[in-house]
């Protein structure tokens, strides 16, 4: 396969159903990278037992090429940003960098949140640099797994 054509991303993000289930399930990251996120299937469960979670193929024209999963919650105006991953084999291509922020504009548009939550861990640090570089920063607090929380704040300062 030809991946000099990364330039012309056409990116798109499809909810999971039965048509691409089957194919979202046998993505996965690098070996070196397993223990910075959950697998795809412990994603769809956990996804299956909180109808907040909105887990979704990320796609380049018709090639499924990475994951993402995220929920809104209400109470507290925010969404929490749970999984993001690119396959292995598409990993380098820049695929990470041209999909994130399409990520953050899809989720900015379907819940009015002032803040998108995420956590990484501290060795992660190529997840860290591309989170930094679209406006995430680290909060100063741990989620339940012992994660570094980072935080984008989405709210727009007015002057006058």
């Amino acid at each position: 396969m030809n991946f000099e054509r990364t330039v012309k991303m056409r990116i798109e993000f499809k909810k999971v159903t039965e048509k691409n289930i089957e194919d979202i399930l046998k993505l996965k990251v690098k070996d070196n990278q397993k223990t910075f996120i959950e697998s795809v299937p412990e994603c769809l469960k956990e996804a299956a037992e909180k109808s907040c979670w909105r887990p979704v193929g990320i796609y380049d024209e018709d090639i499924l090429i990475g994951f993402a999963m995220y929920c809104f919650w209400k109470e507290d105006q925010h969404v929490w940003m749970d999984r993001f991953l690119i396959a292995s084999e598409f990993q380098g291509k820049g695929y990470g960098s041209a999909v994130f922020p399409q990520l953050l504009k899809k989720i900015e548009s379907e819940d009015q949140c002032s803040e998108i939550y995420l956590s990484v861990f501290k060795d992660n640090t190529a997840a860290i640099n591309l989170y930094e570089k679209n406006g995430f920063r680290f909060n100063g607090e741990k989620d339940i797994k012992g994660e570094d929380v980072m935080v984008l704040n989405l709210r727009r300062s007015v002057v006058l």
